[in-house]
């Protein structure tokens, strides 16, 4: 996650910790799952769908 992105399809615009911030799909890397459950926990439902939808679209299609 950054703070600083341009609008690219597999990046995701998100507010975490009353901040405008990107998850950046196209520099995805392996982390822990606790990570990932932490930062998702601040996430709104609306967010974490869309981003599923482009992990998705990345993976899948």
């Amino acid at each position: 996650m950054t703070t600083k992105s341009k609008k690219y399809p597999t990046r995701i615009e998100v507010k975490h910790d009353n901040k405008k911030g990107w998850i950046v799909l196209d520099q995805i890397r392996t982390i822990d799952k606790q990570r990932i459950y932490k930062a998702l926990d601040g996430l709104t439902v609306k967010e974490i769908e869309k981003l599923k939808m482009t992990i998705k679209e990345l993976l899948v299609d």
